[in-house]
């Protein structure tokens, strides 16, 4: 078995921003696209948190210095655990054994939100992810992107050497990436710039990713003036032209995209949908005011209840981004619905569908990856188009899933 790189998205310096995809020269790169056959994916996210605070007694509560996880000279608080990045190599080799798995999704964060987004960090993780020997979609967090600017992660913050010490000082929009998008509108030219929405075809299924980064949608979290500079800082706006333009721009797109999505998958047959993203759009997460924190993700909850609708048959939501598991339809209300509690599963005792209108949709299902906590875990799911299973704790219509821990 060789394998190679197929398709690695990067930018001048950064490593890592979009979409990352290594496979094998092997029987299975050609997929039988409009076929019934039963395959199984591996989902997992929000994972690896190096320099997170410790998860267990006895772990490092400081993430060394002059390494991936902390800058040298930051001089700023950087707590963590190293013990997750630590553990990712053996963790892609469980997957790589498990020869059930024929396809990674990663739902986004590759590291928390009190780590430096630096470029050497991503460089660590996509020599780590070429190690994968099944293909890898990869749709990107708000850690990783829209939270750079932060000061905690780095936004703004220099060195001794007065050198930033993330790209680009933390600014998301000056990340560049390198578009290969040509399924855009021509009326919407600005759409080919989203090279992280991707779509494919796998067993009479269609798989979209779309960009919705945790946190309110960039909608309602202000970004870090330090990491614009002086001119940004002495206007005293409470948001950036860019951010603005990033959500409005963004979210269009991925809209856009959706309807792309859902009319190729009526024009070729489809007999489900599953759609990928970053964020829980459903998530309290303890911000208040909570409408205002949830409320610029309606516009993709309602494009999404009205396409599924339409579509009439299963569809299927992958997020991670609140990193405990979660099965549930939080498009219609009073529906099964389980969460993790420690290594168990349990009934919820909430109903998310509450966070946004009743949509009333049935054929929608929701599930949230675990992910930030050691030990790692992936979602085993296997897609069988030959059968429709009810909602449950796992399974829904052809899909069925469950958790490993390697």
């Amino acid at each position: 078995m060789t394998k190679r790189l197929a398709s690695t998205l990067l930018t001048a310096g950064l490593g890592v921003t979009a979409l990352a995809i290594a496979h094998t020269d092997d029987e299975r790169d050609e997929l039988p696209t409009h076929s019934s056959r039963t395959f199984t994916l591996a989902v997992y996210g929000d994972a690896p948190y190096g320099c997170k605070a410790p998860t267990a007694a006895g772990a490092s509560d400081e993430c060394p210095p002059n390494s991936i996880f902390r800058p040298d000279d930051a001089n700023l608080p950087n707590p963590g655990d190293p013990r997750q990045i630590e553990a990712t190599p053996a963790f892609i080799d469980a997957i790589n054994r498990d020869r059930k798995v024929e396809l990674v999704i990663h739902t986004g964060d590759i590291h928390s939100g009190a780590q430096f987004c630096t470029v050497a960090y991503n460089r660590t993780i996509l020599n780590l992810w070429t190690h994968f020997e099944d293909p890898l979609v990869y749709t990107p967090g708000d850690n990783e992107w829209a939270d750079c600017q932060k000061a905690k992660e780095g936004g703004g913050v220099v060195n001794a050497a007065g050198e930033y010490v993330d790209y680009a000082a933390g600014h998301p929009v000056a990340k560049r990436v390198t578009s290969q998008s040509q399924a855009f509108d021509p009326a919407f030219p600005a759409d080919a710039e989203y090279v992280e929405n991707v779509m494919w075809e796998e067993s009479q299924v269609l798989f979209v990713t779309i960009n919705v980064p945790g946190g309110s949608n960039n909608g309602n979290d202000t970004w870090n003036a330090a990491a614009f500079g002086s001119t940004f800082a002495a206007t005293g706006n409470t948001k950036s032209a860019p951010q603005l333009q990033d959500t409005t721009q963004r979210t269009a797109a991925d809209l856009r995209w959706l309807d792309t999505a859902f009319a190729r998958a009526d024009a070729h047959g489809a007999k489900a949908v599953v759609i990928v993203g970053q964020s829980d759009m459903w998530d309290l997460d303890g911000t208040l005011p909570a409408d205002n924190h949830l409320a610029k993700y309606e516009p993709l909850i309602a494009k999404m209840a009205a396409k599924t609708q339409a579509f009439g048959k299963p569809v299927l939501l992958f997020n991670g981004d609140s990193h405990r598991y979660r099965s549930d339809n939080p498009l219609k209300q009073n529906q099964p619905c389980v969460v993790e509690s420690g290594a168990a599963s349990v009934a919820c005792s909430d109903d998310d569908w509450g966070t946004h209108p009743n949509y009333d949709v049935s054929n929608f299902h929701r599930v949230v990856v675990h992910g930030s906590t050691f030990p790692l875990e992936y979602l085993r799911l296997t897609v069988d188009t030959r059968v429709n299973k009810a909602p449950g704790a796992t399974s829904f219509g052809p899909f069925s899933w469950e958790r490993v821990i390697p």
